[in-house]
């Protein structure tokens, strides 16, 4: 989830070999954007797929726990086939 609004901002120290910093600008620059910009977005988007993937083990934990029914999951198909266009 991203807000657009500002926040407080701390600086953190972040050690990178010279040819990764290359390789960031480059992007930044394509990008228009500056680096640390480029790197908030990368930690973001770390974090929504960390979300993301904790997410779909908690789906998983819970069909697990409770299958779907059979007759459900074939109705579903059977709509889907269906409704499907036939491109």
């Amino acid at each position: 989830m991203v807000y657009h609004m500002v926040m407080a901002r701390r600086e953190v120290l972040v050690q990178l070999d010279d040819e990764l910093v290359t390789k960031l600008d480059a992007v930044a620059r394509t990008r228009g954007v500056s680096r640390s910009e480029l790197l908030r977005r990368g930690a973001l988007a770390v974090l929504e797929a960390d979300d993301l993937t904790a997410a779909d083990a908690a789906l998983q934990r819970a069909y697990r726990q409770q299958p779907q029914d059979p007759l459900l999951v074939h109705a579903a198909q059977r709509m889907a086939a269906e409704t499907t266009p036939p491109w």
